[in-house]
């Protein structure tokens, strides 16, 4: 699903040249749960990123689903992301002033979704949110937005959810409920790739890799 080759990605400080991403490699198969972890500034969130085709490398190759988004023109490449991948965040990035049910629906206005209200309704009542359908997000619980944000992830019924911090702000049951989810996505068929602090993720997922200053320190 995913394969990315000696991929490099740097920035200019003022103290010269930063290294997010150092001639690193990986691939994710169907079918697997992967999750990446290491502290703050390590370059997780530049990896995931670059992964999901919203940031492109200075030098290497992503491929996901076999094709490199980046060699796509900016239209394509948006509807290749609405279309193949899934975006879970830790801050949600609900819109605040629609309902959950149109926070779910966000995703259909950048790739049209057959009966995407009906699918929408469906995900929403699976997470358990059907009496929060006409809700705005101020109104959720923070478990009931990472929900939220799980079920507009899956409108398009992406191939690939990638996964950034998603459980920062929940408590240990609802942070293992999310875990869950990725192992019983994964095991359907599609591919998480989670970058976390959260060591709990170890013990859903199929493998853990650390990393370190930019480049990978070692694998399970």
């Amino acid at each position: 699903m995913l394969e990315i080759r000696n991929l490099k990605k740097f920035y200019h400080g003022r103290q010269g040249t930063i290294w997010a991403l150092d001639d690193v490699s990986l691939t994710v198969a169907t079918g697997e749960f992967l999750t990446v972890q290491g502290p703050s500034g390590c370059g997780k969130s530049t990896l995931l990123l670059a992964a999901g085709g919203l940031l492109a490398p200075d030098a290497g190759e992503v491929l996901v689903d076999g094709q490199n988004p980046y060699l796509l023109p900016l239209d394509k490449r948006a509807r290749f992301r609405a279309a193949t991948i899934g975006f879970v965040f830790q801050q949600f990035h609900l819109v605040p002033y629609l309902s959950v049910l149109d926070n779910v629906l966000a995703p259909s206005l950048a790739m049209a979704a057959p009966a995407a209200k009906e699918r929408a309704e469906d995900l929403i009542a699976h997470f358990n949110l059907a009496d929060r359908l006409h809700h705005v997000p101020a109104e959720l619980s923070i478990g009931e937005r990472q929900r939220a944000g799980l079920a507009r992830a899956l409108l398009n019924r992406p191939k690939f959810l990638l996964a950034d911090e998603p459980t920062g702000n929940l408590d240990g049951d609802n942070a293992a409920a999310v875990f869950r989810y990725f192992a019983e996505f994964a095991q359907a068929g599609g591919a998480v790739l989670l970058v976390t602090h959260d060591a709990r993720a170890m013990e859903h997922a199929h493998r853990s890799i650390s990393m370190r200053n930019g480049k990978f320190a070692d694998s399970d």
